[in-house]
C-alpha cells in the first residue's frame, strides 16, 4: 500500500492519517535496518563491506546515504498531508514563558528556562562584565593557559550545592557524557542503565567498549536480579538514572537504587539535566527531594543549559573523581576552556537559585496546576508526576503534529516529539512549564489543548 495522501484519498480523515503513520513507520524502520546492517558490516568478521564491482553511489552521497533516507521520510510524508514543519522555527528575542515568532507573540512551552533565569538582568550584566574582563573566549584548553577564577568559582559552588567534594565544568552537557564515561568503564566492565535514558549516555557507554544493559523504566527490582544473577562476571559495574526523565516527566526512587549500588559495590551516576533547579523545597535536585546526602551518590552529572540558564555541562563528586577527569577526559583536556561570558551566566544563575527559592516553588506550583488541569480533562499526561515536564501522548505523529499546529494557531507553541525519537504510539507534545508562566496562560492552553485534542 502506498504511504502518500493520494493512495489513500476517499479514507476518513482519522483513519487516513493512521494509515498513512504505519506506512511511515514501516518506511523509517526499512530505512533504519538498511543503516544498522550498513554499520554492522565487519572487513574482519569475512564480509565484504563493499561488493565486487563498482562501489555504490550510497558510499559516497550524502543525498543516498540510509541515515538521510531515514531523516527525509517524516518530513516527506507531513508535506505530503499539509503539515508545516514544526522545526527550526526561528525566535526574535528572549524565549522565556512567551516567545515571538515571525513578529507575533505566542504562549510558549518549548523551552527548559524553567526558573526564568534566561534573561535575568543579573545574569546577563554578569556575562557581559566576564566578556569586558575576560574576552570572548579563553583561546586555550584549561589544562594549557585557559584557566580563569570564573572556572573554579563555579566549580567550588556547585559541589558545594550538591554536598560533593569538588566539580568539573565541560563545555557541553551532551558531550560530558560522551566523554566521561569511557573515562570510568572499557572492557570487562558493565554498565547498567535505564531504558529511558538520553542520547548522550548511549553515545558514551558505546564509545566506552563495556557491556551495555539496559534495565526495565524506573525498575529498581529488576537492575537488582540483573546484579544479583551477573555482577561478578564484571570488574566495575555502573548504574546510570536521570534526576527526571526529559521525555516523560517522572524521576527514580533514589534511595532504592543507592542501596542496590551499595549491595553490589556499583557506581550510581545520576543525570541531573533536568532535575537540578527542580527538584526539592531549594531546587538542589533529586538529592534533596528525597532527603538524601550528596555524597550517597558517586558521580552527579548536570547540565548548565537548563535551569542554570546558559551552557555546558559538570560532573561533581569525590576529589580523586574530578582529578581523573580533569587530566584524562578528552572533552576536557583537548577542548578549550568554558567561555567566560558562559562560566559568568551560570554562576549568577546559581545564585539567584540560592537567594530566590521562591522561584522553585512557583515551578513546582504551575506544574502541577497544568498537571491536574490536563488529568482532570482526560488528557494522557503519560508517566509524568507534574513537576515540570508534562507530555499529552496522541499515540500518532500526526495527530502530534497536526495538534501542536492547531494551538499555534492559537497563539500556544509547543512541539511535537515524532516517531523515531520515541515509538510511533508514544508520539506527544512536550509542555516544558516555568515558574513565569500564568495562572491564566496555564488555564488557556489547557482548555485550548482539550478542544483541539477532541476536534482532531
Amino acid at each position: 500500500m502506498t504511504w502518500t495522501s493520494k493512495g489513500f484519498q476517499g479514507i476518513a480523515g482519522p483513519i487516513k492519517d493512521r494509515l498513512i503513520a504505519q506506512a511511515l513507520e514501516r518506511r523509517a524502520r526499512q530505512a533504519e535496518q538498511r543503516l544498522e546492517a550498513e554499520q554492522d558490516l565487519d572487513p574482519s568478521s569475512g564480509q565484504r563491506p563493499v561488493p565486487d564491482g563498482e562501489i555504490p553511489a550510497s558510499c559516497y552521497r550524502f543525498d543516498l546515504h540510509p541515515a538521510y533516507a531515514r531523516v527525509r521520510i517524516v518530513g516527506e510524508g507531513a508535506a505530503r498531508l499539509g503539515i508545516p514543519n514544526p522545526f527550526f522555527r526561528s525566535h526574535d528575542g528572549l524565549a522565556g514563558s512567551t516567545t515571538v515568532i515571525a513578529g507575533q507573540t505566542y504562549v510558549n512551552y518549548s523551552s527548559y528556562n524553567y526558573l526564568g533565569l534566561s534573561g535575568h538582568p543579573a545574569v546577563s550584566a554578569a556575562a557581559k562584565q566576564a566578556i569586558d574582563d575576560y574576552g570572548t573566549s579563553v583561546s586555550a584548553s584549561r589544562l594549557v593557559s585557559g584557566e580563569r577564577p570564573l572556572h573554579r568559582t563555579l566549580e567550588q559552588e556547585l559541589a558545594r550545592v550538591h554536598g560533593v567534594a569538588d566539580c568539573v565544568v565541560f563545555v557541553s552537557g551532551h558531550a560530558t557524557n560522551v566523554t566521561v564515561i569511557p573515562v570510568l568503564c572499557g572492557r570487562g566492565d558493565l554498565i547498567l542503565h535505564d531504558a529511558l535514558i538520553h542520547n548522550s549516555v548511549l553515545q558514551g557507554v558505546a564509545l566506552s567498549g563495556a557491556k551495555r544493559l539496559p534495565f526495565p523504566h524506573n525498575d529498581w527490582a529488576a537492575l537488582d536480579r540483573i546484579l544479583d544473577q551477573s555482577r561478578r562476571q564484571y570488574q566495575r559495574v555502573l548504574i546510570i538514572l536521570e534526576g527526571v526523565y526529559g521525555m516523560d516527566g517522572d524521576l527514580p526512587d533514589l534511595p532504592r537504587f543507592i542501596a542496590i549500588k551499595r549491595r553490589y559495590k556499583a557506581i550510581l551516576m545520576v543525570d541531573e539535566a533536568h532535575s537540578f533547579g527542580v527538584l526539592g523545597e531549594r531546587g538542589f535536585g533529586i538529592a534533596e527531594h528525597f532527603g538524601v546526602a550528596g555524597s550517597e551518590v558517586d558521580i552527579w552529572m548536570g547540565t548548565l543549559s537548563k535551569a542554570m540558564a546558559s551552557c555546558g555541562g559538570y560532573i561533581a563528586g569525590e576529589s580523586a573523581l574530578v582529578e581523573l577527569l580533569k587530566c584524562t577526559a578528552p572533552g576536557f583536556v583537548y577542548s578549550v576552556g568554558m567561555a567566560p561570558s558562559v562560566a559568568a551566566a551560570a554562576l549568577a544563575a546559581l545564585r539567584i537559585l540560592l537567594a530566590e527559592p521562591q522561584r522553585v516553588a512557583r515551578l513546582h506550583e504551575r506544574a502541577r496546576l497544568f498537571w491536574d488541569l490536563a488529568r482532570a480533562r482526560g488528557l494522557d499526561v503519560g508517566l509524568s508526576q507534574g513537576l515540570s515536564i508534562i507530555p499529552a501522548i496522541t499515540g500518532s505523529s500526526i495527530k502530534a503534529a497536526r495538534l501542536s499546529e492547531a494551538l499555534l494557531q492559537r497563539g500556544i507553541n509547543v512541539q511535537p516529539i515524532l516517531y523515531p525519537a520515541v515509538s510511533e504510539r508514544a508520539a506527544r507534545l512536550r509542555f516544558f512549564l516555568s515558574c513565569d508562566h500564568t495562572l491564566e496562560q496555564i488555564n488557556t492552553t489547557v482548555d485550548a489543548l482539550a478542544a483541539e485534542w477532541r476536534r482532531l
